[in-house]
């Protein structure tokens, strides 16, 4: 998909002078006292050396109209200002008074440019997402990270709006579940939904959960794809783990830990730790099934796994605390199936009732899984050891 050079030619134009715009607003916003008065004022200058390049280029786009109009009002209150230079009370409160002024306009020109920047940008965005075949992938996943970027910095109203009359979650979506769309593009597209969730939780889960968007996660098996359906257990907790559950796709995630690359185990196993925090009975039944405690006892015993209660590290909760976080990066699976038992103790999925018959049902699978008395003795004080009796 090609664009139009000279369109894009203005667009580049038009975003370097409401950059420059933007600056010298902020400067006025955030340091309205600061050497207003005087004419060397960077952000005085930059607004004086813009004023006519901007009117030119503002007066082309309706979408600017009411930036002109607080741009010419801005540079009425800096010129009112830099008039008022008596020593009087008077002039004084005049003087408080501009400067106030001259924060809140500086604000809205801000806004404003923000806006149109944002708009501009799910222009593109959408563009690309409704031909992404056609579209260069280098340049649709640099377009979705700086919508991700821009996304990630928190909650805004207006570019909400723009979001939902867009329609882009859908248009994500069907990329995302697209495989003949390439896996480094439908990965950037799971990043932005994964950003969209923390923007606004009680607008996008639904769309979330109604749709195909979690059996592609799991289905794409790629290593960005599974760190996204994490955050969204943890954003969006019991609710996504019941749909994770009843789509069957339990018995997948499980099979991640027998994957060769460790990358791929580790994010795996921080998924399941993250599903029996927050998995009610079924789910955790559905691991179980799976054989979980027995993988989860091949995966303690590697070299990359440890009994923290042998080194002491179970002796108190904060020498807990520094043992685990010390070990994570070089031994991932240390005393993994007693984290894995902790979560079921202290998440959120279960009843007490249920807590303490899958306590006893992990037991039973770790003395069928230990290959000596001394390794099942070991591994069952560190279940008992990190949960209430």
């Amino acid at each position: 998909m090609m664009e139009d050079p000279s369109s894009k030619e203005e667009i580049t134009r038009v975003l370097k002078v409401l950059e420059a715009l933007k600056q010298a607003s902020h400067e006025l916003q955030t340091l309205p006292s600061t050497n207003l008065t005087e004419s060397n004022s960077p952000a005085i200058k930059a607004l004086l050396e813009l004023e006519t390049e901007s009117d030119t280029i503002l007066s082309k786009d309706p979408y600017l109209s009411t930036l002109s109009q607080h741009l010419t009002k801005l540079k009425s209150l800096v010129d009112t200002l830099q008039k008022c230079c008596d020593h009087g009370l008077r002039s004084f409160l005049t003087r408080r008074v501009l400067i106030q002024s001259i924060s809140r306009v500086a604000g809205s020109i801000g806004s404003e440019i923000q806006a149109w920047i944002d708009r501009k940008s799910i222009e593109s965005l959408i563009k690309g997402l409704n031909e992404p075949l056609q579209t260069e992938e280098d340049d649709l996943v640099s377009l979705l990270s700086q919508f991700e970027d821009r996304v990630s910095q928190g909650f805004n109203r207006e570019l909400q709006d723009l979001v939902l009359k867009s329609k882009i979650f859908c248009l994500l979506e069907r990329v995302l579940c697209n495989p003949n769309c390439s896996k480094k593009v439908r990965e950037q597209c799971a990043f932005v939904v994964s950003a969209l969730i923390r923007f606004n939780k009680d607008v996008f889960a639904g769309q979330v959960l109604m749709g195909p968007l979690i059996h592609a996660l799991v289905s794409m098996a790629s290593w960005g794809s599974m760190k996204v359906l994490c955050s969204l257990i943890k954003s969006i907790k019991s609710p996504l783990v019941d749909e994770i559950e009843s789509n069957g796709e339990i018995p997948k995630i499980i099979s991640f830990l027998d994957y060769k690359d460790l990358h791929w185990r580790v994010v795996a196993m921080d998924c399941i730790l993250e599903i029996g925090y927050f998995g009610r009975k079924e789910a955790i039944e559905a691991m179980l099934r799976e054989g979980l405690i027995k993988k989860l006892m091949e995966l303690q015993r590697s070299e990359l796994g440890e009994d923290l209660i042998d080194m002491g590290m179970f002796d108190d909760e904060k020498e807990r605390g520094k043992g685990e976080k010390k070990f994570s990066e070089s031994h991932p699976f240390a005393s993994c199936v007693a984290r894995f038992a902790v979560q079921l103790e202290v998440g959120e999925g279960l009843r007490q009732r249920e807590r303490r018959a899958f306590k006893q049902e992990i037991l039973k699978r770790v003395r069928e899984a230990c290959v000596s008395d001394a390794e099942a003795a070991t591994v069952i004080a560190e279940v008992l050891w990190g949960s209430s009796p």
